[in-house]
């Protein structure tokens, strides 16, 4: 199990974001600097123990509406072989592990493996700010293929996508929800991400 370490980052997950986040295709917002609060999330262990697993929800309240976007981080020592420069958040001292080594976790094997896991129910999600406290909250419906398979994150987060599906359809292939919560503390839960069919 991950150790959650009480300390300093510097500068802070919520910095490195707000300079990263407008640079995306997909970022719904404007031209501005995004308002961005820490709503929600979850991470996950890396058998190996070296590699840092966070699934950050990020809300932007600089739009006309707010925005939910979900940010998958790893934090390495060090950086990541051939990962694409646009990948890497940026470097930030840890006041216990030194240099942290910050990358979009779409990008890094090892969180698209745990990623992997949990949707084949082998991996359990962690409470964000816990050591060694799973989080009953995050859900996996269905279970993902054994073999390998493409996983879609979404990045833009809508509430009620949870729900979706009727049961006289075809199941929805596996899909892991989780919540947030609103700046209003408004509580929402949606699909984070799913075995892309």
């Amino acid at each position: 199990m991950a150790t959650v370490h009480r300390t300093t980052l510097s500068p802070g997950k919520l910095e490195l974001i707000t300079d990263w986040l407008p640079r995306q295709k997909w970022y719904a917002g404007g031209s501005g600097t995004p308002d961005l609060t820490n709503a929600g999330g979850f991470r996950l262990d890396d058998p190996e123990g070296e590699v840092g697993i966070e699934f950050m929800v990020v809300v932007d309240s600089a739009a006309k509406e707010p925005v939910a976007y979900l940010v998958p981080l790893s934090y390495r020592g060090a950086a990541l072989e051939d990962a694409p420069e646009e990948a890497l958040l940026g470097t930030s001292e840890h006041g216990v592990l030194g240099t942290r080594w910050i990358y979009d976790g779409t990008h890094d094997p090892v969180v698209q493996a745990q990623l992997g896991a949990l949707l084949r129910g082998r991996a359990e999600p962690q409470h964000q700010s816990e050591s060694d406290t799973p989080d009953p909250s995050v859900t996996v419906r269905g279970t993902g293929p054994d073999d390998g398979f493409d996983v879609r994150v979404n990045r833009v987060l809508t509430a009620g996508e949870a729900e979706a599906g009727d049961e006289t359809e075809q199941p929805p292939a596996a899909h892991l929800v989780a919540g947030w919560t609103w700046p209003d503390g408004t509580a929402a839960r949606g699909v984070f991400a799913a075995v892309a069919s």
